[in-house]
């Protein structure tokens, strides 16, 4: 299993539409892709706004390769989503995930 990690900073007051946007909009077209697993939203106040961590768990770099492309770590945010950042990362990170405790 491969985790995908990706952050972002958002304007503080298009968080709540950020999650929306995640919520209704991409993690439903993450689940039509075959080896998608899950995906979870992570947030914290900061001084420029509100940071986002998204965190997707993939069966392997293969699935990946169907949502972000041949250049697996290149990130997918959508011009809506940008439209509401500060920051984000142009480069995802990949882990594999060598153990979870249920």
């Amino acid at each position: 299993m491969i985790s995908r990690h990706w952050t972002a900073i958002c304007k503080s007051d298009r968080a709540d539409a950020y999650i929306h946007h995640l919520q209704s909009e991409t993690f439903p077209i993450l689940t039509t892709i075959a080896g998608f697993v899950r995906a979870s939203i992570l947030k914290r106040d900061v001084q420029r706004g509100t940071e986002f961590q998204i965190i997707t768990v993939w069966e392997s770099l293969e699935a990946i390769k169907s949502f972000a492309g041949e250049d697996t770590e290149a990130a997918v945010v959508p011009l809506v989503a940008q439209a509401m950042m500060v920051e984000f990362d142009a480069r995802a990170r990949h882990y594999e995930l060598v153990h979870t405790n249920p």
